[in-house]
């Protein structure tokens, strides 16, 4: 049985489809392709798919809709967006409405690569990347903060009231970071390293996205944030106790 991750390449354009649907295979991963938004949502019917290269640009329902149904929806599959050259705010965009990754065209197959392998091992929950600043939390597999549970081994972070919330592999990453590093201030480089496995890309302020969308599950006012405070100049501090169960 072919254990490789299986990997679905959604662009409406055939010519780039096939171009990394070979070079997917050749490098030891399963490849289904699909031309549009409805193909995409019927192969997501199979539950083996590990990862979604979606291209945001796409006649009929575009990568952000899509994106946005999927989490709506409560499928935290993982999502590499394929954005156009220098278009920022779709990229924003995206990562606001859910995508774990992104990268403009035209781009390099092996660095698509790449990102896929990363946020496959951030998804499957591989800690090789996650050079801890400190530790004073460990790797507990349940952590508490604010009658909030996180749990490490399943990837589950329950509410006060004990309902479980959906996390994307971005926001649970960032969501770990936090809670393994608990009053102290990290720069986003260091959110990027800790959460991402790549060092920081020049002005990338994706982490703030990240963070926004964190408040938002976390119910903290972004007007006057008690969790996750911003620091002026220094990056973010996770202002609560956090112990483990």
């Amino acid at each position: 049985m072919n254990t490789s991750p299986h990997i679905l390449v959604v662009d409406d354009d055939h010519e780039i489809r096939d171009l990394l649907a070979r070079f997917l295979d050749k490098h030891g991963l399963r490849v289904t392709a699909a031309r549009d938004g409805a193909e995409m949502m019927k192969a997501l019917e199979n539950p083996g798919i590990d990862l979604v290269v979606l291209d945001l640009m796409m006649p009929g329902e575009d990568g952000l809709s899509l994106t946005r149904r999927l989490r709506t929806q409560g499928n935290s599959v993982p999502i590499v967006m394929l954005t156009a050259m220098g278009e920022d705010t779709d990229r924003i965009v995206g990562l606001e409405v859910g995508a774990d990754d992104y990268l403009p065209k035209p781009f390099n197959p092996r660095e698509l690569l790449a990102r896929i392998k990363a946020v496959l091992r951030r998804f499957q929950g591989d800690t090789n990347d996650l050079a801890p600043v400190a530790t004073p939390t460990g790797s507990a597999p349940r952590l508490k903060f604010n009658d909030w549970v996180l749990d490490i081994a399943t990837r589950d972070l329950t509410a006060p009231d004990g309902v479980v919330l959906t996390l994307s592999a971005g926001e649970f990453d960032l969501l770990r970071a936090f809670v393994e590093h608990p009053r102290r201030v990290l720069s986003r480089d260091q959110l990027l390293d800790l959460a991402r496995g790549r060092q920081a890309i020049p002005f990338d302020r994706s982490i703030d996205i990240q963070v926004s969308r964190l408040r938002r599950k976390l119910d903290d006012d972004p007007k006057e944030p008690q969790l996750i405070k911003t620091v002026r100049g220094g990056g973010y501090l996770f202002t609560p106790e956090v112990v483990k169960l």
